[in-house]
């Protein structure tokens, strides 16, 4: 068969994880700018430091918004909001705040993981301390953590200090547990509600952080087609923070230190604008007040003081839930399905698997699948890019730093429905189908085909 020479063909990028320049909401955050200038008592809190928490009808307003959309059967309370400058510069922070380097003993990823948080934790001086921790189905395997987690309280059972100074708003926990629970980054699966609060329970016994980036919840639609509704405005499952919340007594059953064992990273960067740098935090009141605390946001005023005031409008008007309802999720669900007939057509009779495939909500930004043996996702994304000019996610790209569990992922690719093209999608699918395909059957250059039977000799996939 013939084709066309990579450097022939315009690229099509499946890697990337933004949001399609089309779907930004540049004239709603330009109306909401203006009005915020145009209003002295706005623009003047607005353009000075700001409050350690963060901008009080901003609070005020996600507080609002988040219990309408999970229906919390709680009245809002802005003290649980903490604003941030994105879900990774609050990552850092909360590290700063609740981990210590002596007497935190791991930080627990959830594998495969967001790779880019990988430098977050050992800027933080956790370096060789990141373990991985798998997941099924149905989520993280509590179970395996639970097990890592007593092996490494037994083996670190003696009082240890602290590095840092202590403080009476702080509290440093021992683990540190992350997640993207809901329409996971890379993985795309959605973690069960048992799960969620097996999770809290295990956090709960062994003094763990349970840090989740939340930042894909609202981008959700009906995963099969025809449906009523491209749109669905509640969330389907509880965060883990909610989790923890109310399970067995909740934050303030009697006995316990008053944090909490979870903290919610929220975004705008996934909902109005990557390059806003705006977020929340949201937490038991102590979290909240310890987080606005941190040295790096305190010294400062509150990060993104300025844009918080054109997010306060947005949502005061409705015209963010407009934006997510109206045009996100829409957008989204048809370039999820777009890009789902094309995986259905071409590359499941080759072979290739998608976990959770009978759920009835999808979202987020990515798909997730396993190559048929004796398929290597690394070989695979070195073809599509040199002969394709197709740029996918190889699993090993998701690794936690340091993970002797690696082989897992070799045969797993991510590829991103967000920001290439819309009419592009199933092109770039057509192509990885073309690749996985020739590699099958033993049609690639004699180089690629030499080195597939070398790596899949020396990795036992015959």
């Amino acid at each position: 068969m013939e084709h066309r020479p990579a450097a022939e063909k315009p690229q099509v990028n499946l890697l990337r994880g933004w949001p399609n320049p089309s779907l930004l909401p540049v004239a709603q955050i330009k109306a909401a700018s203006a009005a915020a200038l145009s209003q002295p008592d706005v623009s003047t809190p607005g353009l000075l430091y700001g409050p350690d928490p963060g901008y009080e009808p901003l609070r005020k307003g996600i507080s609002d918004w988040l219990s309408r959309f999970y229906r919390l059967p709680y009245p809002s309370n802005p003290n649980r909001i903490c604003i941030t400058g994105g879900a990774s510069q609050n990552l850092a922070c909360l590290l700063q705040v609740f981990s210590d380097p002596l007497y935190t003993s791991f930080i627990w990823q959830v594998s495969p993981t967001y790779f880019k948080v990988c430098p977050i934790f050992e800027d933080n001086a956790f370096h060789g301390r990141l373990r991985s921790v798998p997941e099924d189905d149905e989520g993280i395997d509590v179970d395996f953590l639970k097990l890592r987690l007593q092996e490494a309280d037994d083996d670190d059972s003696s009082t240890k200090g602290t590095l840092k100074g202590s403080q009476p708003w702080r509290k440093v926990y021992r683990h540190i547990i992350y997640a993207v629970p809901t329409f996971s980054n890379p993985s795309s699966r959605t973690m069960s509600l048992k799960r969620r609060r097996q999770l809290v329970q295990v956090a709960r016994q062994h003094d763990a952080l349970i840090i989740t980036d939340d930042v894909y919840d609202q981008l959700q639609w009906p995963a099969q087609q025809p449906s009523t509704s491209s749109s669905l405005k509640h969330a389907v499952l509880p965060r883990v923070v909610d989790v923890d919340r109310e399970l067995d007594g909740g934050t303030d059953r009697p006995g316990v230190h008053g944090f909490g064992n979870a903290v919610s990273n929220g975004s705008f960067s996934k909902i109005a604008a990557p390059g806003v740098r705006c977020g929340w935090a949201e937490g038991t009141e102590k979290i909240a007040h310890a987080l606005s605390q941190c040295g790096g946001s305190a010294s400062g005023g509150a990060p993104s003081q300025m844009t918080s005031t054109f997010m306060t409008h947005l949502l005061q008007t409705g015209e963010l839930e407009k934006h997510i309802f109206n045009t996100l999720q829409p957008a989204y669900a048809r370039r999820y399905h777009s890009m789902m007939e094309a995986i259905e057509r071409h590359l499941l009779p080759l072979g290739v698997r998608l976990p959770q495939s009978d759920r009835d909500v999808i979202g987020g930004y990515f798909l997730w699948f396993a190559l048929p043996r004796p398929l290597l996702a690394e070989d695979i994304a070195r073809v599509a890019k040199e002969e394709e000019n197709l740029v996918i996610g190889q699993g090993s790209l998701f690794a936690v730093y340091g993970d002797e569990r690696t082989e897992d992922l070799e045969r797993q690719i991510r590829v991103c429905f967000s920001w290439e093209e819309e009419d592009r999608l199933a092109q770039g699918i057509e192509w990885l189908a073309s690749v996985i395909s020739r590699m099958l059957d033993g049609e690639m250059s004699r180089p690629n085909r030499d080195a597939l039977r070398e790596r899949a000799i020396a990795h036992d996939y015959s």
